[in-house]
């Protein structure tokens, strides 16, 4: 029985059935009775299968197409190479710095401790110094490069997570609203913090913290 003829022979049968209101159902139309019936729920399952499996394909695809949107922001690339690459340039950077910072500080001592009364060894001495301070402060050409790295890879993240914003749907609402719950959060513990010590009554009892 098609979906299309159901209404027919639900209408006939509603018809059949009250012209016999006040008689007894004969076998065939409790027949016809159980037919129509079987016939509705078939179709109406199948309507819901149907929409289910639809539902769940069109999910389906779209978890597809946000894993290949995912992979192609590359999110291993900035766990195994750009993020851990930027933390050795700036522990590059620190070294160098701290280095140098110290080359030209132990020049500046022997400059200062040098004796004047000895011109030549005094003229000596600051000539080497100086030479050794300049060739500190070129650190500054190298650092400058591993900034630009890092500052690369930076902006390579914030566009990846912009991306990913995109991908998710994530609103600027939703950004703004998330931020204020971590600074409430951030200040209901700064404030349970200057309460002090609690006052007798008030807190846990040490000794049920003991047991």
């Amino acid at each position: 029985m098609g979906a299309e003829e159901l209404p027919e022979k639900i209408e006939a049968l509603v018809d059949r059935l009250r012209e016999k209101r006040d008689e007894t159902l004969s076998l065939t139309d409790v027949a016809s009775v159980t037919e129509v019936l079987i016939g509705t729920m078939r179709t109406y399952f199948r309507s819901i299968d149907t929409k289910i499996y639809r539902e769940c394909r069109t999910l389906s695809d779209y978890i597809g197409n946000a894993r290949k949107e995912i992979a192609a922001l590359q999110p291993r690339d900035l766990e195994t190479d750009r993020i851990p690459r930027a933390g050795m340039e700036l522990d590059a950077i620190v070294q160098q710095t701290e280095t140098a910072t110290n080359t030209i500080m132990e020049s500046a001592e022997a400059i200062m401790g040098a004796d004047p009364q000895d011109v030549e060894t005094f003229q000596q001495i600051v000539q080497d110094n100086i030479m050794q301070i300049f060739e500190a402060c070129s650190f500054q050409d190298i650092t400058g490069q591993r900034i630009s790295k890092v500052v690369q890879t930076l902006t390579y993240v914030e566009g990846r997570i912009h991306e990913l914003r995109s991908l998710l749907g994530i609103t600027d609402d939703e950004i703004s609203a998330a931020a204020d719950d971590e600074v409430e959060e951030a200040v209901d513990e700064d404030r349970a913090l200057l309460r002090g010590p609690s006052l007798e009554g008030e807190g846990i009892d040490q000794d049920a913290v003991d047991a």
